[in-house]
């Protein structure tokens, strides 16, 4: 006897079937007649069972020819209602006959139906072992189980079978046989060994990849029983007839197989078939209910807040104000005071102040409510001295005694406190000013407190660790046209002259081309544009040079804040002539009065653009520059930063710590969480608000490492953790998400989760009308459209829009260093990459894989797959052909029945970065290596070369597709273009033909019989391509032609 073993491991990602987004899912198992099912795993997308389910295998050589179908279900009311939540079939030719053989495949759930709505994967191990060496107990004849008749064998011997044995066999191939016929067509997954579990590789063949008949993918002819083999078997009877040279063959064949299609898995994916693995459950997204005021008050707590998307942490607060009247402590008469706030461990400290009895600090300290460590507050005055600083007087405070302070309260009012001495005697002068509460994160006096985790920071460094809000610089283009110029002289007489016109602004350059043929008054006719940004403090310098002296025969320096602006597209200013000046003259009296050169230029700074200063594709702004011109506010936008957890150590050379911090950018307003030091599961609690103009926008939130906390040198670079783009019109209006989102960076090593980022956002709308009209208007100023920028500049325009930005930001304090700012903005978007390709190319085949199920539901209509759907159609159609004015009502009528049928299936999380659709799981190490060299290339010329064939083998399969189009296309002009006489004649009388035909035949006539003889039954249809198919491939094309 025989035992088929089917381990359920888990699945991920399951199509949620009950009101509250989640499923009860379990599996249910059906092979030859038998069927076990799995416990239920009640309100989980992601269910583990870890079960093995044992069946008997009647007859081991009829394995091949058997399917093994895995159905995952969603349990309603315990067992006795269930939904469907996709399936798998494996075909038996594809499960091997040795456990060790086995390893675990994550399997994509496939559809029932065209409309099924499926998702998520299954990870299962199948195996087929021998009753004697199996380890496993028969499968229970209980609990989903029904029973198979089967003969219990003792032993089994390949050479010899009772007769009982195959008289059943044959009745039992007979009833196989007949199934067969009725049987739909099934779908055979054939598994890759590709890298989702490499643990599990073993150096054995992978019987899963290799075509053939038999266990393991061997020739069933060479199969003369069923048992374990060995590689040093002798040559018997029994089992097959090939000695073990020829098996080690076999074997190294199909490893090499097993690796080819493990690489092609790895290196891009199995499109129509939906073979690629899923996204590892790791990189998803983690839904939570944090206890959020914006829920509670939703329960019934009436208590509001606008701080309600985080929660609230306490903190106490003392400001240290000034002092007044301090005793003198040195014997020179001076004091140098500062100020300690102790509280148990925690010491905060102000900066001294030489020489002054009469100090202001107005420095405020916050310990968290999670590390009080004593129940009395102590504020301390010091003296600074060299070898040792004097107490000067203290003030105590007990916790219980501080006030609770909320906003929309005002500031607390500092008073003034007599200092004590070490016995608690007060001295008869020595006052100090002190404002003692305790309060939450939304206090004012939090972003610029010393905080009590941050104890061993210095002051000068301390600013780098606090949280700050930044603005972009407000950008517009600048547009230069350089028409033509005048009296243009070279300084030797007689010699011929190239004249050209450079533009510089700024970091920016730009020049003509050549010119018209009269070199002295030459004609340009060229239009530039610039990024300029407030207070517009950059200078225009037009300089004309000669290319032939080379010589400059003038310049022109203009402000860019003496250019009139305009501010819509309907006129632009009038062009004006400027006088050019030689680069060696001097102001004089007598040199103003002096002929010089002309130049005909048009400047003006355009408002009515929209700076692009990051893709349009994830923009968080597409305004325009002009107030005038920008769109109401439709609502804003709450985004609460909770915390993050599993970090990985990023400095690693002080003991494994990161000292993390967030940055978030939407519109033009840039946030900066405070740097929480030393911790990998870090909790900021910090909420920030943006308006909303547009639904179409992105937000990008990043968390980096902060290495800019310990008096780091001004180049070292702050190193990124991850990010996270969110889509504002993916959002429900009024809702708060809670989430974990998995924070991804792509490393030359290969992909990388650095921990999961925990994020509250609520999008709330303030104008239902303006945002619904808002999808019927274009993204961009109208001017984008009007005058639209040249495809060619728009790279270079957004390069240096970003460059602007990222300056004017890291001169802030503290700095928004400039690769936070790139890595924000995608400053690399545009490069070349091998997996953004894939990636973009799969993205293709995913919406071209909707157009095939289509082609594929009316391929079977039209050969009659499903006999009662094929007669529907055919009333359908009827219908449609005698009432046409039906056709467009019914269309749109489906359109909007499938649309609430998808209502029910639609997304309950915010999109995030997608690692699988990224094809960043599995890429390539020469891949990755490509993707982060340097432009141009800083790589050995052997592996230029390797790289540089490679884009000429996929520019050639290109190109074919690109002839193979052309070819096409060109048959189909050469209808009636006489190229082919014979052919064209054909076609044209043909026309004729069917001209006169339909002129006397009624419409409704011939689109039946069209539509009567494209669904004619598979016994009318022949195998052989059609008349016309056969005539259009005859025509000519031009590839001929071609050298």
């Amino acid at each position: 006897m025989a035992r088929l073993v089917v381990e359920i491991q888990d699945a991920s990602d399951l199509m949620p079937k009950d009101d509250q987004g989640s499923a009860s899912p379990f599996v249910e198992v059906d092979f030859d007649g038998q069927k076990q099912k799995t416990q239920t795993k009640h309100k989980d997308l992601n269910p583990q069972w870890n079960e093995k389910l044992v069946f008997n295998v009647n007859n081991p050589r009829d394995l091949h020819n058997k399917t093994i179908d895995v159905i995952v279900y969603n349990d309603r009311k315990g067992g006795h209602h269930k939904n469907f939540l996709g399936r798998v079939r494996l075909h038996g030719s594809s499960i091997p006959f040795q456990e060790s053989e086995a390893i675990i495949q994550r399997y994509p759930l496939d559809k029932r139906g065209l409309f099924s709505h499926i998702k998520g994967d299954i990870a299962l191990r199948v195996y087929a072992v021998h009753d004697s060496s199996a380890s496993h107990a028969p499968p229970p004849q209980d609990g989903g189980a029904e029973e198979s008749n089967t003969v219990p064998l003792q032993e089994i011997n390949t050479n010899y079978k009772p007769e009982e044995v195959l008289k059943e066999e044959e009745e039992r191939r007979a009833e196989g046989m007949k199934k067969k016929k009725k049987e739909k067509e099934v779908r055979t997954f054939h598994t890759l060994g590709a890298g989702t579990h490499e643990h599990h590789h073993h150096p054995a063949t992978q019987p899963s990849v290799i075509s053939g008949g038999g266990f393991g993918g061997f020739d069933k002819s060479n199969i003369g029983g069923f048992g374990g083999f060995e590689k040093n078997r002798p040559n018997t009877g029994g089992f097959g007839g090939f000695e073990s040279n020829n098996f080690t063959k076999e074997k190294e064949k199909a490893v090499a197989v097993a690796e080819t299609k493990a690489a092609f898995a790895r290196a891009g994916p199995a499109s129509m078939l939906h073979m690629q693995v899923p996204t590892n459950p790791e990189f998803g997204l983690v839904e939570t209910r944090p206890p959020l005021a914006a829920r509670l008050r939703r329960r019934g707590d009436k208590t509001s807040s606008t701080y309600d998307l985080v929660e609230q942490m306490y903190f106490l607060y003392v400001n240290v104000v000034k002092a007044r009247d301090l005793p003198v402590m040195d014997v020179t008469g001076s004091l140098d005071p500062y100020v300690e706030v102790k509280l148990g461990n925690y010491k905060g400290q102000t900066k001294p102040l030489e020489k002054n009895q009469y100090p202001v600090w107005n420095q405020v300290f916050a310990f968290s409510q999670e590390t009080l460590q004593s129940s009395v507050l102590e504020v301390i005055v010091m003296d600074k001295d060299l070898v040792k600083d004097d107490f000067v007087g203290r003030v105590s405070f007990g916790l219980s005694e501080i006030p609770l302070r909320l906003p929309p309260d005002s500031p607390l009012a500092p008073q003034w406190y007599k200092l004590e001495d070490k016995k608690g005697v007060r001295h008869n002068s020595g006052e100090i000013m002190l404002a003692v509460w305790v309060g939450t994160q939304a206090d004012e006096a939090f972003p610029d407190a010393w905080h009590s985790d941050a104890h061993n920071i210095s002051h000068s460094n301390m600013s780098n660790t606090r949280s700050k809000v930044y603005f972009s610089p407000k950008l517009y283009y600048l547009k230069v046209d350089v028409i033509a110029a005048q009296d243009l002289i070279a300084s030797e007489k007689g010699r011929a002259q190239d004249p050209h016109v450079r533009v510089d602004v700024g970091n920016q350059m730009r020049a003509t081309t050549r010119s018209s043929q009269n070199r002295m008054n030459p004609e340009w006719n060229e239009e530039f544009m610039f990024v300029v940004s407030e207070p517009l403090e950059d200078l225009i310098i037009i300089t004309v040079e000669d290319r032939v002296g080379p010589e400059v025969l003038g310049r022109l320096v203009v402000s860019v804040r003496d250019v009139m602006h305009r501010h819509d597209h309907h006129k632009a200013p009038e062009a004006r002539w400027h006088n050019l000046h030689r680069h060696l003259e001097l102001d004089t009296d007598k040199q103003k009065d002096k002929f010089t050169s002309k130049i005909l230029l048009r400047i003006y700074v355009d408002s009515g653009y929209h700076v692009l200063d990051e893709s349009t594709h994830f923009s968080s702004d597409l305004q325009p520059s002009s107030k005038h011109l920008r769109k109401p506010s439709i609502g804003f936008l709450e985004l609460g930063i909770l915390s993050a957890r599993n970090l990985l150590p990023m400095k690693g050379k002080d003991g494994g710590t990161t000292d993390a911090y967030c940055v978030a950018k939407y519109g033009n307003k840039w946030i900066r969480t405070r740097t929480l030091l030393n911790t990998l599961a870090p909790r900021w609690n910090e909420q920030y608000t943006w308006d909303v103009h547009d639904p179409y926008t992105v937000i990008t939130v990043g968390v980096f490492d902060n290495c800019h906390v310990n008096g780091s040198k001004e180049d070292t670079r702050d190193q990124r953790i991850g990010k996270v783009r969110i889509r504002l019109s993916t959002l429900e209006t009024n809702r708060v998400y809670t989430h974990y989102y998995p924070l991804l960076v792509l490393h030359p090593s290969g992909l990388k989760k650095h921990g999961e980022l925990h994020l509250a956002l609520r999008f709330t709308c303030t104008a239902w009308a303006n945002m619904v009209t808002q999808y019927g208007k274009p993204l961009l100023p109208k001017i984008h459209y009007i005058q639209p920028i040249p495809f060619k500049y728009k790279d270079w325009l957004r390069h240096h829009a970003m460059q602007i930005v990222a300056a004017r930001l890291a001169r802030s304090e503290p700095p928004l260093r400039r690769e936070i700012v790139e890595y924000m903005l995608d400053v690399d978007i545009h490069l070349w990459s091998i997996r953004r390709s894939k990636a973009n190319f799969s993205r293709i085949m995913s919406l071209l894989s909707g157009v095939g199920a289509v082609c594929k539901w009316i391929n079977e209509i039209c050969f009659w797959r499903n006999p009662i759907t094929t007669c529907l159609v055919h009333v359908l159609f009827l219908i449609l052909v005698c009432y046409p004015e039906l056709i467009l009502p019914t269309i749109f009528l489906y359109l909007f029945v499938i649309g609430i049928w998808n209502y029910r299936f639609r997304p309950k999380q915010p999109p995030h970065m997608d690692a699988r659709l990224s094809q960043a799981e599995f890429i390539l190490p020469e891949e990755l290596d490509e993707e982060f060299d340097t432009f141009p290339t800083s790589r050995p010329p052997d592996i230029v070369r390797m790289r540089y064939d490679r884009l000429r083998s996929v520019a050639s399969k290109v190109q074919s597709v690109v002839g193979d189009l052309a070819s096409q296309g060109e048959r189909a002009l050469a209808l009636l273009s006489w190229r082919d006489s014979r052919a064209t004649a054909i076609f044209i009388i043909f026309s004729l033909i069917w001209a006169v035909f339909i002129y006397v035949t009624p419409f409704q006539v011939v689109a039946v019989l069209v539509g009567l003889y494209w669904l004619r039954h598979p016994r009318f249809r022949s195998k052989m391509p059609s008349v016309p198919v056969n005539f259009f491939k005859r025509l000519p094309c031009k590839s001929d032609m071609l050298l």
